[in-house]
């Protein structure tokens, strides 16, 4: 048995209970055929992307479905004669979902293959706080601690002229 996904536009003047009727319908030709419902999904009406047979806006109803090829060309063929029905897409997801299912137990094997990391590094700024929390604010002028202790303090520059300045422009200007 194999899992698909059906997708069929019902015109949009067909009223409610003639949507749940279809559904019913179709539903009962997969179950007769030995194959099981999954998933009815019911969208409500939704624009189109472009007319179909003069019409703007559909009822969008979504069907997955376990059953045998042979009951989903049956299916399709119950779709085609149903005059309320204007476009349908019948899609295999079993494949997909294996695929799926493959690579997350890869992901797991490889993530049970790595080594655990050990305690988590912690970051600059905790380092140059010496190891206290993050937002907690040292003491302006107070010794970090664990930090190398401050050099000396290094003079200010003296007020020269810029090199190649004529000098006597720099007294003027002072004047």
């Amino acid at each position: 048995m194999r899992i698909y996904e059906n997708l069929f536009i019902v015109k949009p003047d067909v009223t409610e209970e003639d949507v749940d009727h279809l559904v019913e319908q179709m539903s009962k030709s997969v179950t007769a055929a030995g194959g099981t419902i999954d998933k009815v999904d019911k969208w409500g009406k939704r624009r189109l992307a472009y007319k179909i047979e003069k019409q703007r806006e559909g009822n969008y109803v979504l069907m997955q479905f376990t059953a045998e090829p042979a009951t989903v060309k049956e299916f399709e063929r119950r779709l085609r004669v149903q005059d309320s029905v204007m476009k349908f897409l019948t899609v295999r997801i079993d494949e997909t979902l294996k695929r799926l299912e493959k690579r997350k137990k890869e992901r797991e094997k490889r993530a049970h293959r790595r080594p655990q990391a050990a305690a988590p590094q912690p970051s600059l700024a905790q380092q140059m706080l010496g190891g206290a929390a993050e937002g907690a604010h040292p003491i302006p002028g107070a010794p970090i601690p664990g930090a190398p202790a401050p050099a000396a303090p290094v003079p200010a520059a003296p007020n020269h002229p810029a090199p190649g300045a004529p000098a006597a422009e720099t007294e003027e200007k002072e004047s």
